[in-house]
């Protein structure tokens, strides 16, 4: 995959995440999610700078993929966390991350498992400096264990 094509994907994968919180905290739908990114949010100048474009139609089915497989995409996740956890007991970002990361685990076998992995531990350090990049770590690995045998 070439820098700009792996960048565009980055891209889509972080607007993912960000459009999965947004849905969770709003209760909006994923259709009307996915129009407003990409209408007022991709491809867009932010003060005095061309932010990098996305991979559309990724982030759309990683957005859709999440919704139409939730039930699953969360029984894989739920299965990997520490006894006495729930998925609900993580913060709304992090159950994003690990969403959009188990979905493609187990849905787009398209993309190498450690592509996933580490792209989405580094949307984790973006968000957090604690030790959430090394749960979802250690989570998506988990998922992918039983899940890309």
């Amino acid at each position: 995959m070439t820098g700009p094509v792996k960048q565009a994907r980055s891209v889509a994968r972080l607007a993912a995440v960000q459009a999965l919180y947004q849905m969770e905290v709003s209760s909006a739908g994923a259709e009307a999610v996915i129009r407003e990114f990409t209408e007022h949010r991709f491809d867009r100048d932010l003060e005095d700078m061309t932010l990098a474009g996305a991979d559309e139609p990724f982030f759309a089915d990683l957005v859709r993929g999440v919704v139409a497989h939730q039930k699953e995409v969360d029984v894989a996740v739920a299965r990997k966390l520490a006894t006495g956890w729930r998925l609900e007991r993580l913060d709304a970002t992090v159950r994003a991350i690990l969403r959009a990361g188990a979905y493609e685990l187990t849905h787009r076998q398209d993309v190498p498992t450690e592509v996933v992995i580490d792209e989405y531990v580094e949307l984790a350090k973006s968000f957090f400096e604690g030790p959430e990049p090394g749960f979802v770590n250690g989570a998506l690995d988990a998922v992918a264990q039983d899940v890309r045998r």
